[in-house]
């Protein structure tokens, strides 16, 4: 059991495979890219199916996310789903994407085992998205989309970012499109998290001002009266349902007195909170020759790592550093 201090057991595991990202998101990453982790550094298909296995069978995770980066341009991607799939108990699998890629390789994936996708898509006009990804790539992530419910990877989730300037306006577009497609959309506060640590709180887009926005085509009706428990999202019935969306407002109405998530980085380390800003080394126990490499000996460190998760993120607090890691390094 991956426990906490504060009584919180993680058993949601973030997989990152790769760094890498074929688009450019202006809210991620400079357009020229970043320094990629080279081959050696990262984890074998091997490493990750065993971490994954060992988080599964001794650690009590139930659900695992694959993430990036751009968990599609991981070419071993479907025979690490086929391969977790055969773990027992069997784990829920998901995937966080940005659809490019996914026309070609939906329906192996739901052969393989994945259960369904999350899919960021902020915009529906082209222009927008060109100039927010840095790629002319709409058509592709749309495609991957279809091709993703096509293929029974339900229900596809769709994640979109406002920023202002460029998208703040398309709210009820983007929800009445999602409806309308059989998607379930959630928007998401823009975080502190891109590499180039341009990220202010002042002039961000907020979840009030998302709910605002819909509640100008829409009536929004609280799902249930229950607490949201561990999960991210705060979700409303639209118009009396039976249509749903969600705001996962990370900066403004954080979630962490119930998170429930565990990271692993694409190069093996163990991460505790997307803001964290240290990290427990696993690759270097996986490739030791010592005891340590032993299943039981990573479940330890992998527990104790997780035992000194802190309170919560820190965004409050007027000493919150930004992780010298971006998103696409550590996963979404």
């Amino acid at each position: 059991m991956l426990l906490d201090t504060y009584g919180r057991v993680a058993t949601d595991l973030r997989v990152s495979l790769t760094d890498r990202c074929n688009l450019r998101c202006t809210y991620c990453m400079p357009e020229e890219g970043l320094q990629w982790l080279a081959k050696p550094d990262l984890l074998t298909d091997d490493e990750i199916v065993r971490l994954i296995r060992i988080a599964v069978t001794d650690l009590g995770v139930t659900e695992v996310r694959f993430t990036g980066g751009e968990p599609l341009l991981r070419p071993g991607l479907v025979g690490i789903v086929e391969r977790c799939a055969a773990l027992e108990p069997r784990p829920r699998m998901s995937l966080t994407t940005n659809g490019i890629g996914l026309k070609r390789t939906a329906t192996a994936l739901k052969a393989a085992g994945l259960d369904r996708v999350n899919v960021s898509l902020d915009t529906l006009r082209p222009e927008v998205f060109k100039t927010l990804t840095r790629r002319d790539r709409h058509h592709d992530v749309l495609d991957g989309m279809a091709a993703a419910r096509e293929a029974g990877l339900t229900p596809v989730k769709v994640n979109a970012v406002l920023m202002p300037g460029l998208n703040e306006d398309e709210a009820p577009d983007l929800l009445a499109w999602a409806m309308e497609q059989g998607y379930e959309l959630r928007f998401i506060e823009q975080m502190p998290l891109d590499a180039q640590h341009g990220w202010k709180r002042d002039g961000m887009i907020t979840a009030g001002d998302i709910l605002t926005s819909l509640r100008t085509r829409f009536t929004l009706t609280p799902e249930g009266t229950e607490e949201r428990g561990s999960a991210p999202a705060e979700r409303w019935v639209v118009d009396g349902g039976p249509h749903t969306v969600g705001v996962i407002a990370s900066v403004t109405r954080p979630f962490c007195r119930a998170c429930d998530r565990t990271r692993l980085t694409a190069d093996g380390q163990i991460r505790t909170c997307l803001f964290a800003t240290e990290e427990t080394d696993l690759r270097a126990a996986l490739r030791s020759d010592a005891p340590s490499a032993s299943d039981a000996a990573i479940a330890e460190l992998w527990k104790k790592a997780m035992w000194g998760k802190k309170a919560g993120s820190g965004l409050d607090d007027p000493s919150f550093l930004q992780p010298d890691r971006p998103m696409s390094a550590i996963g979404g």
